[in-house]
């Protein structure tokens, strides 16, 4: 894999967080200032900083799943052996693929009718398609994630090494 496909796959959601959370911050920034200062506001600062929410949630949903960083119940864990854990781990994966397969076929189905009607939004006046994406994008992005994840656990346990449970944040 080439260097720039690596530093990609390892921060393409961190540097697309960044990105994102920015653009809410200044824009949120200049929305209260130009109503507190001028007493003006507009519609498009509203929208700039609700999309760019939303698309900083599937991302970081996406994120979380490459680092094993979503809330779940782990006691059993500490119970069984590490081949038992891989194995949970990778069932995990399988559910949430399955989830994420039936989420993204609907979410793209909602994205699909918008194109077909031409929906645009209230103040930007441009096709709601681009916002609507974020969902099935980042369902998109947590299969890709989950594939690695789940590629990842069949290596560990195929090698006997210890699954890769993700940094704790809590011990």
């Amino acid at each position: 894999m080439s260097s720039v496909l690596q530093a990609v796959d390892k921060n393409g959601e961190r540097w697309l967080l960044l990105l994102f959370y920015v653009m809410l911050v200044l824009t949120m920034f200049i929305e209260v200032v130009r109503r507190e200062v001028f007493a003006y506001s507009s519609i498009w600062g509203e929208e700039i900083v609700r999309y760019s929410f939303i698309y900083l949630a599937w991302i970081g949903a996406a994120a979380a799943v490459k680092e094993r960083g979503h809330i779940r119940i782990d006691v059993l864990m500490q119970y069984v052996g590490p081949k038992a854990k891989a194995l949970l781990y990778i069932l995990g994966d399988i559910v949430m693929a399955v989830v994420a397969v039936i989420a993204f076929y609907w979410s793209l189905e909602t994205v699909l009718v918008s194109a077909k009607f031409g929906s645009v939004t209230h103040g930007l006046r441009i096709s709601q398609v681009w916002f609507l994406s974020a969902v099935p994008l980042g369902f998109a992005l947590i299969l890709f994630r989950l594939a690695q994840s789940f590629l990842r656990d069949i290596r560990d346990l195929r090698d006997g090494k210890p699954v890769y449970e993700g940094d704790k944040l809590f011990d």
